[in-house]
């Protein structure tokens, strides 16, 4: 049976990106986005990632009805600008549940799973302006909503210790997509990195040798 690995966000310009990825590598893929589609050969089921019920019972019928997967690639995600003097309570909770939430709803309902079934391993898309505080100053919302990821997964990789369940934070620049294009159309693109990049340093994590690394923050920077 080939390796089983579930993808929130897939039907995103960075989720299609690590699908096609994953797909070609022979992975069975199981993709969550708000809406059903089948793409290419694999399923996406429909979910809205804030709703803690809808989120529980889809993992359980996944790990009723299909492969169970032994990985989870969390992409759902968003950005919103503001300085600090803009950020109030409701822009900093919009940002928390769209970019906390949706990655801890599924970490919950997964990793009894992962227990069970004997490892288990998160991977995260954080933020350069969470390692970078000059790079946050016109973010703020955004970047502190994403440093909750960073903390998740040093939390998931203490108490995984020893049950082979571990938590990896990428961390890309911006990413080359027709949005960040459309909103920035005099930036230099080719500074920036791409969705296929950033897919191919998420696949090294489950390649032999990736497997290895633990306590894992990989910047895919490029030039930007």
């Amino acid at each position: 049976m080939s390796k089983s690995i579930l993808i929130t966000g897939a039907t995103g310009n960075l989720g299609q990106a690590v699908v096609k990825k994953f797909y070609f590598a022979g992975f069975h893929i199981i993709g969550i986005d708000r809406e059903r589609a089948i793409m290419g050969g694999y399923e996406v089921y429909p979910a809205d990632l804030n709703d803690e019920a809808r989120v529980e019972e889809l993992i359980q019928a996944i790990f009723e009805e299909t492969y169970p997967p032994q990985a989870a690639i969390l992409l759902v995600g968003g950005y919103a600008p503001g300085d600090l003097l803009a950020t109030d309570a409701s822009s900093m909770q919009k940002m928390i549940q769209l970019n906390f939430d949706t990655a801890n709803n599924i970490v919950q309902a997964l990793l009894p799973h992962f227990e069970a079934q004997g490892g288990g391993h998160f991977v995260f898309i954080g933020s350069k302006a969470v390692l970078e505080p000059n790079a946050a100053l016109y973010n703020v919302a955004y970047a502190l909503s994403k440093s909750l990821l960073f903390q998740l997964a040093e939390v998931i990789n203490v108490y995984g210790k020893g049950k082979n369940i571990r938590a990896t934070v990428v961390v890309p620049s911006t990413i080359d997509t027709p949005p960040n294009r459309a909103a920035m159309p005099d930036a230099d693109f080719s500074k920036w990195t791409t969705a296929e990049a950033i897919a191919d340093n998420i696949h090294f994590l489950f390649t032999d040798s990736g497997q290895h690394l633990r306590g894992t923050v990989l910047k895919v920077y490029n030039e930007s």
